[in-house]
């Protein structure tokens, strides 16, 4: 029951924001968790009405707005000071993408605009806001007398920082030619998307807003790979470390280790899962292209779990490996003892058969001692000897 207690507190805080990989033993304790909203009672009507947005509170930091607009011929990227001013302009006429990424789910002044203007499903806008989710994609509207066709996806954006692994959530709308992404906090992985956007001729320029989504996705995918490696070298360490001086902080490091991998393939599962559902399911918003370039995302989700599963079973092998050595240990202890035992017991004989106060004893001179010591000692170097090429020692 405490196990069970305690790997449900550290995923929380892993899917919720961000735990410390190699600090103090247990990890997660000190840190605090990203601002949150109240999940809903049970019972209560499901999904954020724009109504209700209004209504919410919100946070004093504004969020940080970019947009990007491109196409074959032409880029352009700009930051959006006032969202109201920049909704109500429209966009160039040579447009056709618009990438709009909101740094921050706490404004909801920007989340009622942009949900307003880019009629956004109230479940969307819930899931948007009430996080963690788990990863999924979600198709609204597009009927007749419905909202927009949207695609909605929930991901998770893992990084590593020094010795801090990071997770937040990440919210993608996908329209005909708009793309909205919302992440937790400032920060991402998407700077080589941003800097192919802007360089002409590139493959992200000539194809549609669908082909953006897979980018991105495929961004935060690819990005697991070098914290893979981190762990890989984690545990090369590890073996190093148990073969050598196994201890008590090793096996608190394995522990640790152990539980990191298992939070990462929570995380990571998931999305596996999405990006298949995304390959098979058609939807006007996702074009035939994009659904093959999915299917490599997903060939990458497939190695991914393969490698966490493999680092796994060696954390766990880990562990073993650690209790055989410290049986190890204790047996070469247990052997030493013996061997002075051992060694020790036909001396304590002699010493308590002669140490005996009988008249009738024939040792009263002043040679017995002497003697006495000697033929302990000889003793003593005779069984040693034994041992010795017996191979005991």
């Amino acid at each position: 029951m405490g196990t069970n207690m305690g790997i449900r507190r550290y995923l929380e805080r892993f899917i919720g924001g961000t735990f410390r990989a190699a600090a103090a033993p247990l990890g997660l304790d000190g840190l605090e968790l990203p601002t949150r909203f109240k999940k809903p009672k049970p019972g209560s009507v499901s999904g954020i009405e724009l109504e209700e947005l209004a209504g919410m509170p919100s946070s004093a930091e504004p969020a940080r707005i970019t947009c990007m607009d491109y196409s074959a011929e032409q880029a352009q990227a700009q930051e959006v000071s006032g969202i109201e001013a920049f909704l109500t302009e429209h966009r160039p006429e040579w447009t056709a993408v618009r990438w709009i990424n909101v740094d921050g789910i706490t404004d909801m002044r920007v989340i009622e605009a942009l949900a307003k203007k880019y009629q956004l499903h109230p479940l969307a806008i819930e899931d948007l806001l009430h996080v963690p989710q788990r990863p999924r994609a979600d198709a609204y509207g597009g009927g007749p007398g419905e909202l927009q066709a949207r695609l909605f996806i929930l991901t998770r954006m893992i990084e590593l920082t020094g010795d801090r692994l990071q997770s937040e959530q990440i919210s993608i709308f996908l329209g005909h030619n708009t793309v909205l992404t919302f992440q937790e906090t400032r920060g991402d992985v998407w700077d080589a998307i941003r800097s192919r956007i802007l360089t002409k001729g590139s493959r992200l320029r000539q194809n549609d807003a669908s082909f953006l989504v897979y980018s991105l996705l495929d961004a935060i995918v690819d990005h697991i790979f070098p914290i893979l490696e981190h762990y890989g070298d984690r545990i090369e360490d590890l073996e190093d470390w148990v073969l050598s001086r196994p201890d008590r902080a090793a096996l608190r490091e394995i522990h640790r280790l152990k539980r990191e991998l298992l939070l990462l393939r929570r995380a990571v599962w998931p999305m596996r899962e999405m990006v298949q559902s995304l390959s098979r399911e058609p939807h006007e918003c996702l074009s035939e292209n994009t659904r093959t370039y999915l299917r490599d995302v997903y060939d990458h989700g497939v190695q991914i779990i393969d490698i966490l599963e493999t680092y796994r079973e060696v954390a766990i092998g880990l562990t073993e490996t650690y209790m055989t050595a410290m049986s190890n240990r204790l047996n070469e202890v247990m052997k030493v003892l013996t061997m002075i035992s051992v060694i020790f017991i036909p001396m304590t004989f002699l010493s308590g058969v002669f140490g005996m106060n009988f008249q009738s004893f024939p040792w009263h001179w002043r040679y017995a001692f002497p003697v006495f010591a000697l033929c302990c000692l000889a003793l003593g170097l005779g069984m040693l000897t034994v041992f010795r090429k017996r191979g005991w020692m």
